[in-house]
């Protein structure tokens, strides 16, 4: 096992050479395409043989370890150089700071720190089982999906930037080596390898265009991971100097022997701060949000993959270790305000790839809260958000992708109609946004765990916030979901054109579409499989989250949502009908399009959502938004910190 994990991470990185090396479309296409595939089926094929074998947690160390540890830290040393050339090229001293602090002190501490002790560096459990099926499924899917997109992209849509495909692509396959590295590392060594080249990754693919916006977007994302690329520094340097130690685990072991020390919470909420900067969560989800100004596969793989899955698998590592405590309570606070926040503000926009960004904020900020609470309930919904959330979101940034392809906006307001005129398009739009909020959908199943064990956290307060914090911030998610849904089947205001959509896009999404129904049919057999194993794995016990009673209704709810709807498509298909003119406010001109009003004047009909932008507008929310977060953040460091010296 060790010598096909080894592999795992280190092909995507060596296969990454083809793709930027190939500039013929179809021969790099070809290379794509097979890199993808070989990606897709080794991951099923190691989680499967794990699985098989008993699903035992597996501690080992790579094969030529101390080869592999010269190799992470002259990694480090060539990224803290690459950025600090490119922080002085375009003048921003703040970014060189940051990186040479947080790369030069852990790699200092390793020539003349003390000797650690040789333990296992990687470790294979159940977290990592579903962690290498979300990266080397829904991350190749993905990969396929660029192929096709990126070809539309330049040639017809944005002809005046300069075509980097083979680029672009080489970069999807660099993310996939860095993701499965880091969901293995036991070593925070080489966690924080990996975790630099996410960062950086990022920030190449959303510069991508290299216009004044996706620069400085750019450079946001890299200051704001850098960030938390410091707290991960710190921790790797208080495990050194006071603990003996790198490794991860022994961090939480040490957390949980003696909850109440202070000194053995530092590295706990120096390492949950860094993965609160990476999953986005106010007062960092600005980086997120610049994101959009990348091509639409960037920011697929941003939000389900890679990236801020990094962040909130670190968290769902540490819960145990932060369960009622100060580190704790900051983590819940954060992700639950959080999704409150960005649910608000996702109303007042009308931007599709805009709604996405803070729909995954806000969801992210849902996964975050269960992880601060630290119990096997809100893991379990944590968990379960991960696994829905990666294939709901992957999809539906790629399906609007394809629709601002084809229609030349990604307004939701200019969607109305879709499913009249595009309905290949609209169905898997409706498939992604059903799968976001209605039952029998894993992420409202899981918002119903994770109310329920906050009701039963031990914190009263903390638990009275985060119940009102997940009622409206739940109330507020339905209502801009349903928004988007009316827009969609609403009556069309275009004219039918042709799809641009590629079969190649096509195949990702509708492998997406099939992908969240499983998902739907095999819960059960999920929870019982997957969840209680992890479950067990980490807290000792098995908690049963949902009753066999509410697993019934479920049942019921999928014939409702799919059974009833196809039966009555089956037995209608072949009816004639008449069309009837709607009424729209005066008498119908004949189009369904236009009416007559009061005083006679023809008017054409205009259907538009309420955004709500003087209540729940950026410029109202998003700043006292990020002092808020920003205030809670500092608080809690300077206790933990404080504490502990």
């Amino acid at each position: 096992m060790e010598t096909l994990v080894t592999a795992l991470i280190c092909f995507p990185f060596l296969w990454a050479i083809f793709p930027a090396l190939i500039h013929n479309s179809k021969c790099r296409a070809f290379f794509v395409y097979l890199g993808c595939g070989i990606v897709m089926v080794s991951s099923v094929f190691i989680a499967i043989r794990w699985f098989l074998a008993g699903g035992e947690t597996l501690n080992f160390r790579l094969p030529h370890q101390e080869l592999f540890g010269h190799i992470f830290l002259v990694g480090d040393v060539f990224l803290m150089c690459f950025i600090t050339y490119l922080a002085f090229k375009y003048k921003r001293p703040i970014i060189s700071f940051l990186t040479i602090t947080s790369t030069v002190i852990p790699s200092a501490l390793e020539f003349v720190g003390p000797k650690l002790p040789n333990t296992y560096t990687m470790r294979f459990d159940w977290l990592t089982f579903i962690m290498v099926l979300i990266i080397g499924v829904i991350g190749s899917l993905i990969g396929v999906y660029a192929v096709g997109y990126m070809h539309g992209y330049h040639i017809h849509h944005h002809k005046e930037l300069t075509d980097r495909r083979s680029f672009f692509l080489a970069m999807i396959f660099v993310f996939f080596g860095a993701m499965f590295g880091l969901v293995f590392s036991a070593n925070l060594l080489s966690l924080y390898f990996f975790w630099e080249i996410t960062s950086v990754t990022s920030f190449l693919l959303i510069g991508y265009t290299r216009t004044d916006e996706a620069i400085n977007n750019s450079f946001k994302a890299l200051w704001m991971n850098l960030l938390g690329g410091c707290g991960l520094a710190v921790a790797i340097t208080v495990g050194y100097l006071w603990f003996n130690t790198a490794n991860l685990f022994e961090f939480i072991r040490i957390a949980k022997l003696s909850p109440d020390d202070m000194r053995c919470l530092l590295p706990i909420a120096m390492l949950a701060f860094a993965a609160l900067t990476k999953s986005a969560q106010f007062p960092f989800s600005g980086w997120l949000l610049g994101a959009m100004v990348a091509p639409t596969p960037s920011s697929a793989l941003l939000h389900s993959a890679t990236m801020v899955k990094a962040g909130v698998y670190l968290l769902i590592r540490l819960t145990t270790a932060m369960a009622d405590n100060y580190v704790g309570n900051m983590v819940a606070l954060i992700g639950g305000f959080t999704f409150l926040v960005a649910s608000c503000l996702a109303i007042s926009v009308s931007d599709g790839k805009k709604v996405l960004a803070y729909s995954t904020i806000s969801n992210l900020g849902l996964i975050v809260a269960c992880t601060g609470c630290g119990y096997a309930e809100t893991i379990w919904a944590a968990v379960f958000l991960v696994i829905f959330h990666a294939v709901s979101k992957s999809m539906l940034f790629q399906c609007v992708g394809a629709i601002e392809n084809t229609i030349g906006s990604r307004d939701v307001e200019d969607m109305q109609g879709l499913m009249s005129i595009f309905p290949k398009l609209a169905f898997i739009l409706m498939i992604g946004i059903a799968g976001m909020f209605l039952a029998p959908f894993g992420m409202l199943i899981s918002k119903w765990a994770a109310l329920k064990a906050f009701i039963d956290t031990k914190s009263v307060y903390v638990s009275s916030l985060m119940v009102l914090f997940i009622c409206f911030g739940s109330a507020t998610t339905m209502f801009y979901w349903t928004k988007w849904m009316s827009k969609i089947l609403g009556p069309a205001t275009r004219e039918k054109s042709r799809d641009l959509t590629k079969k190649n896009e096509y195949i990702s999404m509708f492998f997406h579409a099939t992908l969240m129904v499983a998902l739907i049919l095999g819960f059960p057999w999920l929870s019982q499989n997957v969840l209680k194993p992890l479950s067990r794995n980490m807290f000792g016990a098995v908690e049963q989250v949902i009753s066999q009673e509410n697993i019934i209704i479920m049942i019921v709810l999928l014939v409702g949502v799919f059974v009833i709807p196809a039966f009555n498509y089956i037995m209608t298909k072949n009816s004639k009908y008449r069309p009837v003119l709607t009424y729209m406010g005066g008498a119908n001109a004949g189009d369904n399009m236009s009416f007559v009003s009061a005083t006679g004047e023809a008017k054409e009909m205009h259907v538009a959502n309420f955004y709500m932008e003087e209540i729940m507008g950026e410029k109202k929310l998003f700043t006292p938004a990020i002092i808020i977060s920003a205030f809670l953040i500092i608080v809690y460091m300077i206790i933990v910190i404080g504490g502990a010296f």
